[in-house]
C-alpha cells in the first residue's frame, strides 16, 4: 500500500540531529571517547523530596485516574511560590499546566491565531517558537537578534505593516540558544510595543534561575502592563530536573489562559497526578539543592568557556541558561560541517547555529552537561585535534 501523508508531516525533518546521532553511535562503536554536549538534557538529579513526593503519591491507587484538572494544592503551591520568587501575585484563573513548554508553545498557535495570520518569532530562536503557527498555516516573521545590538530585538525597526498584522509575538530571555539576558528597560519598551500593535506577548522563561555573575533572573510578569499583553511559560525543568516529568506552567492574562485551557481539554486528560504531586514538592521547596546546582552550572560555565579562550577558541561567558553560544573558530564558516569535523576529530559534539535560524549560521550551541573535569577533558581533546588550526584554503 501506498502511504499518503499530509503536506505538513512531509515537511518535518530531524535534519542535523539525527545526522550528528548517528555520527555519535558511529564512533562510539569504534571505541571513541563522545563528550555529548548537543542536548539540554540536565545531568542533576531531581531533589530527594520531589522524587519522594512522586513516589508516595504513585503508590495510591485514586492517583491513577484522569485528572482533568490541576490540584488545588498546586494551584496553590504556584501561586505562592511566584510572589515569592519573583513578587507577582497569580489568581488560580491565571495558571494552567501542560506537557512542557515545547507542548504549549506548539498548541498555543492554535488558540490565538488563524491561517495566514502573523507571528513575530526570534531569529536564532528554538525552534518550537517557529513550528508551533506554521503547523496552523499562520505567517512566520522572523525579527533579528544580532550581537551588535547584544542579541536584543530592535522593536522600532520592524516594519509598522508587520507589527499592526501580528497576533503574537514569542520572546524568550534569558535565551536559548544566544545565552544573553535583557535589562529591565527591554520589557517596559516590549509591553509598551505590544500596547501599541495590541501583539499578544508569549515570554518563554524556562531558564530564569540558570544565571551567572550576579545577575537576577526575573519574570516578564514583574513589569508593570504585562498580565494586560500577555503570558509567561515557567518550566520545572531545568530549575528542578523535572525534565521527564514534562510539566509546565503558563501564566499571567487571564483570557488568554482561559481560552488556551479550553482549548486542551479537546484532547487532554490533565497531568498524571503523581507528577502534580512532585511539582507540588518543587515549588514548596526546600530549595537549598537549587541554589547549589546553579553554583555548578556556573562553574561548569566559567570552565569551559575560559579553557575554550585558552586554546586559542574566542568564546564568550554565557549570560545565563544552561548552554554555550560559541562564534565559529577562525577559518571556518559552516556550522553543519564544522560539528561534523569537531565529532569527528575531537569526539565533541555540539549543535550548529543553523538549526536555530539562518542567523545562527556562523556559531555552535554547546550544553553544560558534564562536569568540570569532564569539560576540560573535552577542551583538552578540541586542542590536541589540531582543529582550531585550520590553514587558509584547507576543506
Amino acid at each position: 500500500m501506498d502511504m499518503k501523508f499530509s503536506d505538513k508531516a512531509e515537511q518535518l525533518d530531524a535534519g542535523i540531529f539525527a545526522v550528528l546521532n548517528e555520527k555519535k553511535n558511529e564512533l562510539v562503536k569504534q571505541g571513541r571517547t563522545i563528550y555529548n554536549l548537543s542536548v539540554g538534557t540536565p545531568d542533576f538529579p531531581p531533589m530527594p523530596h520531589i522524587m519522594e513526593a512522586v513516589s508516595e503519591a504513585a503508590k495510591r491507587p485514586e492517583n491513577y485516574k484522569y485528572a482533568l484538572s490541576e490540584l488545588p494544592e498546586l494551584l496553590d503551591a504556584m501561586q505562592r511560590f511566584y510572589q515569592k520568587r519573583f513578587g507577582v501575585q497569580l489568581e488560580a484563573d491565571e495558571i494552567m499546566t501542560m506537557y512542557g513548554s515545547q507542548e504549549g508553545m506548539a498548541h498555543i498557535a492554535w488558540a490565538l491565531c488563524n491561517p495566514g495570520e502573523l507571528v513575530l518569532v526570534p531569529n536564532p530562536g528554538y525552534q518550537i517558537f517557529s513550528a508551533g503557527p506554521r503547523l496552523c498555516d499562520a505567517e512566520v516573521w522572523e525579527y533579528p537578534l544580532l550581537e551588535e545590538h547584544q542579541f536584543l530585538p530592535q522593536l522600532d525597526e520592524i516594519p509598522e505593516e508587520i507589527a499592526r498584522r501580528a497576533r503574537y509575538m514569542v520572546v524568550s530571555y534569558p535565551a536559548n540558544p544566544i545565552c544573553r539576558t535583557a535589562p529591565e528597560s527591554f520589557y517596559r519598551e516590549l509591553i509598551a510595543f505590544a500596547k501599541k500593535y495590541e501583539i499578544i506577548i508569549l515570554h518563554d522563561n524556562a531558564y530564569s534561575d540558570i544565571i551567572y555573575d550576579g545577575r537576577k533572573g526575573g519574570s516578564f510578569l514583574e513589569y508593570e502592563g504585562a498580565k494586560d499583553v500577555g503570558i509567561e511559560f515557567y518550566s520545572l525543568s531545568k530549575s528542578f530536573n523535572y525534565t521527564g516529568a514534562r510539566l509546565s506552567f503558563a501564566v499571567g492574562n487571564r483570557a488568554v489562559i482561559q481560552k488556551f485551557k479550553a482549548l486542551r481539554t479537546q484532547f487532554d486528560y490533565g497531568i498524571f497526578l503523581p507528577v502534580q504531586y512532585g511539582a507540588i514538592a518543587a515549588l514548596t521547596g526546600p530549595f537549598d539543592g537549587v541554589k547549589e546546582q546553579f553554583q555548578k552550572y556556573e562553574e561548569r560555565n566559567r570552565t569551559l568557556c575560559g579553557g575554550l579562550r585558552s586554546i586559542g577558541w574566542n568564546v564568550p561567558d554565557s549570560e545565563g541558561t544552561m548552554f554555550v553560544w560559541a562564534p565559529l573558530p577562525e577559518g571556518y564558516t559552516n556550522s553543519a560541517d564544522f560539528c561534523m569535523e569537531l565529532m569527528e576529530k575531537s569526539g565533541v559534539i555540539c549543535v550548529p547555529g543553523s538549526s536555530f535560524g539562518t542567523l545562527g549560521e556562523g556559531y555552535v550551541r554547546m550544553a553544560l552537561v558534564l562536569p568540570p573535569e569532564k569539560l576540560k577533558e573535552a577542551v583538552e581533546s578540541i586542542r590536541v585535534s589540531g582543529i582550531l588550526h585550520r590553514q587558509e584554503g584547507t576543506k
